[in-house]
């Protein structure tokens, strides 16, 4: 049967016999290619799963910090007051 990227080798060849400037055809043959090996695929997936490991340690760091609030009271991290004072006057 035919590869799953014929039709574009087509829009290709179609392309380089229907005009005098090969240059004109860039874009399909770009197609081409990226079907072929899915280069821009294949980035744009890194980018999407760098951006997902960021955002999740930017929610874990948010996380800890609002512990930490709860743990020890909002005031106290402030430093408005000191967490081992006794009472004293």
């Amino acid at each position: 049967g035919r590869g799953r990227c014929f039709p574009y080798w087509q829009e290709v060849l179609k392309c380089y016999q229907n005009t005098d400037e090969p240059s004109l055809c860039r874009l399909r043959a770009d197609d081409y290619m990226e079907c072929l090996h899915h280069r821009k695929e294949i980035e744009r997936t890194k980018i999407v799963r760098n951006e997902f490991i960021k955002q999740a340690a930017h929610l874990d760091r948010e996380a800890r910090k609002s512990h930490g609030i709860a743990e020890g009271g909002a005031i106290a991290t402030l430093g408005l007051i000191d967490g081992s004072a006794s009472g004293d006057g």
